[in-house]
């Protein structure tokens, strides 16, 4: 029989971290890779059961079932050690996985590809295979412990010492992560707090930090839109200030901030707003006019006007 019965699509030959956060009970997976769409295959996690990273010669059944067993009650050691005791094919694999409870397993495989090994702390595990040098799984676990800030930001950390300890020895192409919160849902699609991959890239690490970015300004936009729901304006107003500022090239975020001025009738802030926004992307000029038909801004052609008058103003200048 050949040695190569695995196909191509099944490699996945990378380092990785599980981690929970001891302070949210946030469970999270991060992975970099030199192959195309790492994180579809690497990343599972679900909310107040555990996170999983299935890799080298990935058998993917590793993610779903691993969670499965772990939310029956099984800790992060039993669920591996059943699944990689029915595995024909344990030796060319590499697993990790936390559970609620902060207890971790990791399984790497005698024939896993060189440079290959495992570190395990309290709450977390890093792995690699095919790396440049050894040194590159010691170095995620260091950064990880001394990391500031919250999970996102502690994971990160581990994956760029991956990198700059040597990181895959082929080079880089993508990347992800994915953060389930600690507490379980009975729907189990629910409670993902955060999920990012970037699929190809020449920098996967730099454009993953950029989504991170990104998806943080989108919380603070979001968060806006709660305390506005509550009649807590000038703390929403806040929130949409800081979601423009963390993403100045993204002309929508202050476009929804100076809507929500206009409706509170502070137009001069407003039509300051407006002028921005609509130099940078003229679209968004004839999307206010659709608004109030959907009930998202006052139905007063008084107002309406005003704010068209920027782009007048902006088309004779």
């Amino acid at each position: 029989m050949s040695r190569r019965w695995f196909f191509p699509s099944q490699l996945a030959h990378t380092y990785s971290i599980v981690a929970r956060d001891p302070e949210t009970g946030q469970l999270g997976v991060a992975v970099q890779s030199h192959w195309f769409s790492v994180g579809s295959l690497v990343c599972w996690a679900e909310a107040g059961v555990g996170a999983v990273a299935t890799q080298s010669v990935v058998k993917v059944d590793y993610g779903p079932l691993g969670l499965q067993r772990m939310r029956a009650g099984p800790s992060a050691a039993e669920a591996l050690a059943e699944l990689v005791a029915a595995d024909d094919g344990r030796e060319l694999r590499q697993v990790a996985m936390v559970d609620a409870q902060a207890h971790v397993a990791v399984h790497t495989g005698a024939r896993c590809i060189a440079e290959a090994g495992h570190e395990t702390g309290e709450g977390f595990s890093v792995q690699a295979n095919m790396m440049a040098s050894d040194k590159v799984w010691p170095a995620m676990a260091r950064a990880y412990r001394a990391a500031p800030g919250d999970l996102s930001q502690r994971l990160l950390a581990a994956l760029d010492a991956a990198q700059a300890a040597g990181g895959d020895v082929r080079g880089k192409q993508s990347a992800a992560m994915l953060i389930a919160c600690g507490k379980r849902n009975p729907e189990r699609w629910k409670g993902v707090e955060l999920e990012l991959r970037v699929e190809d890239h020449p920098e996967p690490l730099l454009e993953l930090r950029r989504l991170l970015n990104l998806h943080r300004a989108y919380e603070h936009m979001n968060r806006g839109d709660e305390l506005l729901g509550e009649h807590r304006v000038e703390e929403a107003l806040g929130q949409y200030r800081i979601a423009a500022q963390m993403a100045p090239e993204i002309p929508e975020l202050p476009f929804w901030h100076a809507v929500t001025l206009a409706d509170l009738g502070r137009m001069e802030k407003a039509v300051a707003l407006f002028r921005d926004v609509f130099a940078r992307d003229p679209n968004l000029g004839a999307l206010v006019q659709r608004l109030p038909a959907s009930g998202l801004l006052r139905d007063d052609p008084q107002m309406m006007a005003r704010i068209l008058a920027v782009t007048d103003d902006m088309r004779r200048s």
